[in-house]
């Protein structure tokens, strides 16, 4: 079975691999300090995993990449943003369960 990991994301790909992509692509905005991100980070590849077809998901460090974390005003984190036709469809705030961002995910897909 072939298993879809978050694709790495930064600040000169985030063009190509979020806005212009053809379907919608949750980004995780992350830090490896932080421990609530740490915390969702195995349900974030789960839904990578589940979701594959559906969505894309992208993971970007906001340590290095922080012309990108601005830019959508990322100020918490773990910030989790679903982009769908290169704009915000949904956001989610610091740690959620992976029931409360299925559901994030559905809603913003109208599933």
């Amino acid at each position: 079975m072939e298993t879809w990991k978050p694709v790495a994301v930064d600040d000169k790909n985030f063009e190509s691999e979020v806005l212009k992509s053809d379907i919608p692509v949750l980004v995780d905005f992350w830090a490896p300090w932080c421990a609530p991100c740490r915390m969702i980070a195995p349900v974030v590849e789960e839904l990578a995993q589940e979701m594959k077809g559906k969505i894309k998901v992208g993971k970007i460090n906001v340590d290095e990449n922080a012309l990108t974390a601005s830019k959508y005003g990322v100020r918490g984190i773990p910030t989790l943003l679903l982009f769908k036709g290169g704009e915000i469809a949904a956001q989610k705030v610091g740690a959620a369960s992976k029931v409360e961002l299925v559901k994030m995910v559905e809603q913003a897909l109208g599933s």
